[in-house]
């Protein structure tokens, strides 16, 4: 397979033999691909279309909504700024045959997860079936900015700068489709613009690890910020040095150092993020934050029992701070067995009425995925593997039921339809769907002379 791929490389002029890590690709196979790439994008938005469409109905089949309220709906959502608080752009298929040749070659496990995922990062910038399939999901989803995971579940600075560097690399690669945002204006702009844009997050906070001293320690919080991330997992599941995630049986609550961490995120103008914390290292957390902290992918404990969702007392510490609790489309963590879109916005309607419009947001924390993913992956062979330290939940707590296909991430549009036939007023829902997050990521950033 060529590096470079039709869409691109047929406004260039090609000699006779175009190499590249050992790869030729001759003149007449890169005319004969560039005819066959409208075809092959054609199929994939084709293929798009109808998963769209499936998700859809199963949404409306539980909403059920008028056709003044799916009409109203429809239309608020079409002309809103769309910010998701947390979440994933469309992950692309891998390359199965690729993936298969380096297992026969005796690649680590390790080696073929950081290859699985770097394709399905990037390989919707550089292939035209999974590009095509990855525009007409996100249009279909009326999302106008994802706040986008794009850091590892680590406190390791190298590991955390992997995801940073692929999404990086392929908004750059797609740089005339996705705006890699640095800045809420370039979010707003983008909208403007009628673009898409990434606004990033890391799942961790960045540490030496060398522990001479707190200032040492803490000193990559701002060389990520000055890569593009935006807000940080204070936790993930686990314990770390800045205090204890969700998945610990006794919650300690934020460390002395944690302290300092959150004071140095907000000095930097990194929003923290205790979705994956535990309640008292969450209110903790929001009791010495200076600036509007979040849970940016969670829910409210009160209508489902669940360690990653948070109690009243947290979530009213949070919005004390000027911040919101993003609701997740998790169906296995939304209660009722497999939560559909009703049990969804009674946790953004929950939230609403409890706490004010100010203080909820959509993180759904999941992604439309490439039709061809599966296909690709049943070429590897199966082979058992340990569990990864971020996998390590409780028993019972992970959530691993089969998602109700109205929690499609594409039925963005149908959110809003639910929305309306809450009642919520029109400016509620614009605070929902995308002005909390805004107003939280400028009221975080640092002034830039």
């Amino acid at each position: 397979m060529a590096v470079l791929h039709p869409e691109y490389t047929c406004r260039l002029r090609i000699p006779p033999g175009l190499r590249y890590k050992g790869v030729v690709m001759h003149r007449r196979r890169f005319l004969e691909a560039c005819v066959a790439a409208p075809l092959i994008a054609a199929r994939a938005r084709a293929q798009a279309r109808e998963t769209v469409e499936k998700t859809r109905q199963a949404g409306l089949a539980v909403l059920k909504p008028s056709q003044r309220d799916l009409d109203r709906g429809l239309k608020l959502h079409a002309e809103s700024l769309v910010f998701e608080s947390y979440g994933f752009a469309p992950r692309a298929a891998p390359d199965g045959d690729f993936l298969r040749a380096r297992q026969k070659e005796g690649a680590s496990a390790l080696e073929m997860q950081d290859w699985q995922e770097e394709m399905s990062m990037t390989r919707w910038a550089t292939d035209v079936a999974e590009r095509a399939e990855f525009l007409e999901a996100w249009d279909a989803s009326g999302v106008s900015c994802i706040f986008q995971n794009a850091g590892e579940e680590s406190s390791d600075a190298m590991r955390l700068i992997k995801r940073l560097a692929r999404f990086t690399y392929s908004a750059d690669v797609m740089r005339e489709h996705v705006v890699r945002a640095i800045d809420p204006s370039q979010v707003e702009q983008a909208w403007k613009d009628k673009k898409r844009s990434l606004y990033y997050s890391g799942n961790g906070v960045p540490l030496a690890q060398q522990w001479v001293n707190v200032e040492e320690e803490l000193r990559y919080i701002r060389v990520f910020f000055q890569l593009g991330i935006r807000m940080m997992h204070l936790t993930y599941n686990r314990r770390n040095m800045i205090g204890d995630g969700c998945g610990e049986p006794n919650d300690a609550g934020l460390s002395d150092f944690g302290r300092a961490a959150v004071a140095e995120m907000n000095r930097v103008g990194v929003i923290a993020d205790c979705a994956h914390s535990g309640w008292k290292t969450s209110l903790d957390a929001a009791k010495r934050s200076t600036r509007p902290m979040v849970a940016s992918h969670s829910g409210a404990l009160t209508l489902n029992h669940h360690i990653r969702f948070k109690p009243d007392e947290v979530i009213r510490a949070i919005a004390d701070t000027g911040g919101y609790i993003g609701i997740c489309c998790i169906s296995g963590f939304l209660g009722h067995g497999a939560g559909h879109i009703g049990h969804f916005l009674d946790h953004i309607e929950y939230v609403k009425k409890k706490f004010g419009a100010d203080h909820v947001a959509i993180g759904t924390d999941i992604a439309y995925t490439s039709s061809r993913f599966e296909a690709e992956r049943r070429k590897l062979e199966r082979m058992p593997q340990r569990m990864r330290w971020e996998a390590l939940w409780p028993a019972g707590s992970s959530g691993i039921l089969p998602q109700h296909p109205s929690m499609a991430w594409t039925n963005w549009p149908l959110f809003t339809v639910g929305m309306v036939q809450r009642g919520f007023s029109d400016d509620e829902i614009r605070k929902v769907l995308g002005g909390n997050v805004l107003r939280v990521a400028r009221a975080n950033m640092p002034a830039i002379p």
